[in-house]
């Protein structure tokens, strides 16, 4: 069963509802998303009690900021790395650095401004580490696998049928980038790069990111 892809846009972040299945989420979004989120549910007409599981891809506010009023909507269980666990359940601002020209003029510009943001504390139900964490219990033909650098935290899931819901492994947006690219933030740029080794060997071929439209694995190929 080719499972469907809704993308629930929030601002310049894009979270996912994959339905296989089952139903899952990945990212939550930034903070006071959450009567976007109903409006999406209706939209695509998705029953609230279907989302069993929101993954987090990382803990940053902008991908983390909705999950806890997610959960209260649906009652799914929310699913972060340990590395990252700290910042979501105490409701850190976290914000990686810039790594390109643009990524550390405008995280000067940014940052100030979105330190102001009130990030809610929000518990973890499922706290991962760095083993493959299979989805077939969520109905879900797929799993969330460990591809640190943006964060130390950092997870993608991967579909068995190529699809990679990347988070900030890669921006595709032109606030960002020019196409698909590396993230212009990060925490560690040289393990963002062994990262996506891991995700190419291991059969990624279509690209959700986070940040901007999908795209096929060949054009970061041709980038990096």
């Amino acid at each position: 069963m080719k499972p469907q892809i809704f993308s629930l846009k929030f601002g310049i972040n894009t979270c996912y509802i994959i339905k296989g299945e089952g139903t899952i989420m990945i990212d939550g979004g930034p903070s006071k998303a959450r009567e976007k989120f109903k409006k999406y549910l209706i939209q695509y007409s998705i029953n609230p009690n279907e989302i069993k599981l929101v993954v987090l891809t990382h803990a940053d506010f902008d991908h983390s900021g909705s999950a806890g009023a997610i959960r209260e909507i649906t009652g799914a269980k929310i699913a972060v790395h340990e590395n990252d666990r700290a910042i979501l359940e105490e409701g850190r601002f976290n914000f990686p650095p810039g790594v390109t020209a643009w990524g550390k003029i405008s995280h000067a510009i940014f940052e100030p401004l979105l330190k102001k943001i009130p990030i809610p504390p929000q518990k973890a139900d499922i706290i991962l580490n760095n083993e493959d964490y299979p989805l077939s219990d969520f109905g879900i033909d797929g799993r969330i696998i460990y591809t640190p650098g943006h964060t130390a935290g950092h997870v993608s899931v991967l579909m068995d049928n190529g699809d990679l819901f990347a988070g900030c492994l890669a921006h595709n947006i032109r606030l960002f980038t020019p196409g698909p690219r590396l993230p212009i933030y990060a925490e560690d740029i040289e393990q963002i790069k062994k990262s996506w080794k891991l995700v190419i060997d291991q059969g990624a071929t279509m690209i959700y990111p986070g940040h901007g439209k999908p795209f096929h694995i060949d054009s970061i190929i041709k980038y990096l």
